[in-house]
């Protein structure tokens, strides 16, 4: 079993502008939470939605079945319910609703505790324009560091 568990969606701060980021719960069933714990789940194609409820779900998260469990293990992609404060989720729902905006999983960890938490952010989607200047921005950066590391040799 690994240490620290830090999943995360590399495609989220290149795809959306990030408004604000919040810590959440998640619900899980026991082979659930030791499959994570294994380090075997993927957030790179998840997304959350509130249900008529006003309850906020996290939709097409992966996390793999259990090797050790048999006839009692859960679904890969199933809707799994996050845990925020009241007000929380009353502001978040009303910005996506207004908005437009969505909310999208940035890292799934393991705390102190051993329980399983998803940093979830507010987010605006990216133009094509925005996404060739982090392009640009990052291969500025890259270059700039190599040369840096040549003058120094």
């Amino acid at each position: 079993m690994q240490k620290n568990i830090n999943i995360k969606n590399k495609k989220a701060r290149f795809e959306y502008e990030l408004l604000d980021t919040y810590v959440a719960g998640i619900v899980l069933s026991g082979t659930e939470i030791k499959s994570i714990r294994l380090g075997k789940a993927s957030i790179a194609e998840s997304f959350c939605e509130f249900n008529e409820k006003g309850e906020l779900f996290i939709i097409n998260m992966q996390v793999d079945e259990y090797t050790h469990a048999y006839h009692f293990n859960h679904k890969p992609k199933a809707e799994r319910k996050l845990l925020l404060q009241r007000q929380e989720l009353k502001k978040l729902e009303k910005e996506v609703k207004t908005s437009g905006l969505t909310i999208v999983p940035l890292n799934l960890f393991i705390n102190d505790r051993g329980l399983a938490k998803i940093k979830i952010a507010l987010a605006k989607g990216k133009k094509l324009y925005d996404k060739r200047d982090a392009i640009k921005d990052r291969d500025n950066k890259r270059n700039l560091a190599r040369i840096k590391k040549s003058f120094n040799n």
